[in-house]
């Protein structure tokens, strides 16, 4: 009985890229890798969804990575959400409606992609992702501009390219910091540009809940219990992050998170190539 469930319920393509069965150390891990991503993002303020997936891509398999890390980054963007008042939430919306719609069909697409992507290519691709981030970062590469002029950018059009490309990829990597940038351009106000950033990300990830159930990529009722469990270390780190904040400067900020992204997408592209 047990091996038809396993056939009907949970597609073959992806559950043999799947965790093993949760034990303690794979508990104990996902605990301390979800606790550094916290507070790395509170540290930075940013790097959680990249810090946190890339990590646990190293020791686990991507696709599983990236799941796993579904609730967690829906239980941060949460309490980041809660700061803006319900006139902003409701003009956030309005405003950003048709980037989130955009974004949220791109999700689905990008999930159901990870679905079909072999392991060694899927984390040879993180690694890469992953270092070209910290190269943007340290602008040793500029990221690619395309000159259509500002208004057509910020447009109803400009809006839904930028959300069904940007979905696709967020919703297959956990890779966000195009919409991040993207947002940038609206010269929000820190507050106001953060809950933006956050709603977005709410949204998307209340959706990939129910999508990752759908397309079988949680193997198990444990790596969802998991999942919602390690929330919690998430949380705790964004907290311990911010209070270190006061206590680093920005360049000893930002060497921290960029030395931690290098080395896991070092290890990332050697375990996609079969090095390690």
């Amino acid at each position: 009985m047990s091996t038809q469930c396993s056939t009907a319920c949970w597609p073959v393509s992806v559950s043999d890229r799947m965790l093993p069965p949760i034990d303690a150390t794979t508990v104990s891990l996902a605990v301390l890798v979800l606790f550094v991503a916290g507070a790395t993002n509170g540290l930075a303020g940013f790097g959680f969804a990249l810090v946190g997936t890339m990590a646990l891509a190293t020791v686990v398999a991507p696709a599983t990575a990236v799941v796993f890390m579904i609730i967690p980054i829906f239980a941060v963007n949460l309490s980041l959400v809660s700061d803006l008042s319900a006139a902003q939430l409701r003009s956030c919306s309005q405003r950003f409606g048709p980037l989130i719609g955009a974004a949220l069909v791109g999700t689905v697409a990008g999930m159901v992609l990870l679905t079909s992507i072999p392991t060694g290519p899927l984390r040879l691709g993180l690694g890469v992702l992953t270092l070209g981030f910290v190269a943007t970062a340290q602008r040793r590469i500029e990221l690619p501009t395309v000159s259509i002029g500002d208004g057509v950018a910020k447009s109803l059009l400009g809006m839904v390219i930028v959300g069904s490309i940007s979905g696709v990829l967020f919703g297959g990597t956990n890779v966000g910091v195009q919409l991040i940038a993207y947002l940038r351009s609206f010269e929000l106000s820190h507050g106001l540009f953060v809950g933006v950033v956050a709603l977005v990300f709410l949204g998307l990830n209340g959706l990939r809940v129910g999508v990752a159930g759908a397309l079988g990529l949680y193997p198990s009722l444990a790596v969802v219990g998991g999942s919602v469990l390690a929330a919690l270390p998430a949380v705790l780190g964004v907290a311990v992050g911010k209070r270190l904040r006061v206590a680093a400067s920005e360049g000893t900020r930002r060497f921290v998170v960029l030395a931690l992204l290098s080395a896991v997408g070092v290890r990332l592209v050697a375990g996609g190539l079969g090095v390690l």
